[in-house]
Formats: C-alpha cells, sequence, structure tokens
C-alpha cells in the first residue's frame, strides 16, 4: 500500500508559504472588507460626526492654509486652492496615512493573530480596505472645491485609476514590509512617523514645482513626488508627465520586490513578534 508522504513545513521554501499567504488572504478578500468597515465603525463608535470629523478638520485646514499661502505665494485663489486641496486629500488620507498605518499593521491586531489562524494578508488587506473608506470621505473636500470654482478635469481624470491601482499595491507591500519590521523593532513607527513630516515638507503638496524653478528636476530624487502626481495630474486636468509614470512604476516595483522579500522571510517569526 503506498502512503503519502507530506513534506516537511521546515524544508518548504519559505517564498512558496509567503505566496500561500497572499493567495489565500486574496480568497478571503470578502472578510478583509468587513474587517475593514468594522474598523472604521469601532474608531469612531459614539461620534456624531463619525469620519467626517476628518473631513470637517481637512475642511478648515484647507480654509486656512489656502488663505495664507495664496497671499505668501502670490497665486490666485481660484488656481492654488484647488491644486491644494486636491494634493491635502491625496497626501493625508492617502499616502501617509497608509505608510503610518503599516507599521502597526500587524501589532494593532495581536489578539487576532494569537487566536485565529489567518493569513497575515488579510491584515494588510484590512488596512487597505479601511484607509480607502477613510479617503472616500476626505474626497469630499477637494470635490466641493472644484465645483464651487466651477472646475472639472473632463475625461483625463480617467488616467488617475491606474495610479490609485499602484497605491493599493503599494499599500499593500508597505503592510508587509513596514508591518513585519515594525512588529520586531517597536522603534521604527516614531521614524517612520518622523519621516513622512519631513517627505510633506519637501514634497510639492503646499507649494507647485515649478516654484523651485531649474531646481525642480531634482524631485526626481523624492519618490513621493512621482507616487503623487501619476494621481493628482489627471484629477487636475492633464495626463501625468511619462518620466514620473516611468520613475513611480520602477520606485513601486522595487518596494514591492523588497517587501516580498522580507516577509517571507520573517512571516513564521511574526506570531512571536507581535
Amino acid at each position: 500500500m503506498n502512503v503519502a508522504v507530506l513534506p516537511d513545513p521546515s524544508v518548504v521554501p519559505v517564498r512558496r508559504t509567503a505566496w500561500a499567504d497572499l493567495r489565500e488572504a486574496a480568497r478571503l478578500w470578502r472578510l478583509a472588507v468587513t474587517l475593514g468597515w468594522l474598523d472604521v465603525k469601532l474608531r469612531y463608535r459614539g461620534s456624531l460626526l463619525g469620519p467626517f470629523w476628518l473631513t470637517l478638520s481637512s475642511l478648515l485646514m484647507l480654509g486656512s492654509m489656502g488663505l495664507i499661502y495664496a497671499r505668501l505665494f502670490h497665486v490666485s485663489l481660484r488656481d492654488y486652492l484647488p491644486f491644494l486641496a486636491l494634493s491635502l486629500a491625496l497626501w493625508q488620507t492617502g499616502l501617509a496615512a497608509l505608510l503610518q498605518e503599516s507599521c502597526t499593521c500587524f501589532i494593532d491586531v495581536e489578539g487576532s493573530i494569537r487566536s485565529v489562524r489567518l493569513p497575515y494578508g488579510l491584515q494588510a488587506l484590512r488596512v487597505l480596505v479601511r484607509n480607502a473608506i477613510v479617503f472616500a470621505h476626505n474626497v469630499v473636500v477637494p470635490l466641493g472645491v472644484f465645483i464651487a470654482f466651477g472646475l472639472w478635469p473632463g475625461a483625463v481624470a480617467l488616467l488617475a485609476l491606474p495610479g490609485l491601482a499602484l497605491w493599493a499595491v503599494d499599500g499593500l507591500a508597505s503592510c508587509l514590509l513596514l508591518g513585519s519590521l515594525c512588529a520586531r523593532y517597536r522603534d521604527l513607527p516614531p521614524i517612520v512617523s518622523a519621516l513622512t513630516q519631513i517627505a510633506f515638507y519637501v514634497t510639492p503638496i503646499i507649494w507647485r514645482p515649478e516654484q523651485l524653478g531649474s531646481h525642480a528636476r531634482l524631485l526626481v530624487f523624492n519618490p513621493f513626488f512621482d507616487l503623487l502626481e501619476v494621481v493628482r495630474a489627471p484629477l487636475l486636468g492633464h495626463a501625468p508627465a511619462l518620466r514620473d509614470v516611468a520613475v513611480a512604476i520602477g520606485v513601486s516595483g522595487v518596494f514591492c520586490g523588497v517587501a516580498l522579500v522580507v516577509f517571507a522571510r520573517v512571516r513564521s517569526k511574526l506570531a512571536f513578534w507581535v
């Protein structure tokens, strides 16, 4: 009688285990959506406006910053306010929020990881869903500004969809990479938060790239600029530059590759680190 012999888990390639984790997470996408929605409900439990408090705070920040910086930069409020509103929304509830919440992707669900056997990739999808819901609430602010000034980007705005898809892939990779490293090294979350704050000031968010003059070419060394521009440019009514698209794809490819390698190496230790 032939007896099937299962492979020893200790000799199964770690990369195969990591890919199996991600495939299982993709299969459980409905659970990820449910958990992400539940996170938002619990975060704002007992609140009158819920996540719309972020929308209100963004509106107040936009009004104050828009009036001050438009005068400082000597630009028309009609030209500057839509740019600032869109940039703040994409940064605060987009790139920056994903980076910062990626750091606690696994730490925040310590009890779940220790008590229920679920793929780690599910927790990464959960963070993406949670941030997508909050992002949808904050898009109301730039949309209102566009309507108030009678601006509309037209069909070119559809070019932002591939950029948002790239953000989703980068967000997943960020959860796998930063979530794993921060579970092991608890000093990393405040470091990432500080670096994100620095990135806010050196990235064209409250100021325009052309204000740098001839030094604008140095923005090629700022990966956040290209990632931001592939989404922001179409929503402002013009196609992103091919250089920005190429750099954004290249940076994302390297970032995702590093994330997969690190996650594959440390996945088996995550339960002991959280």
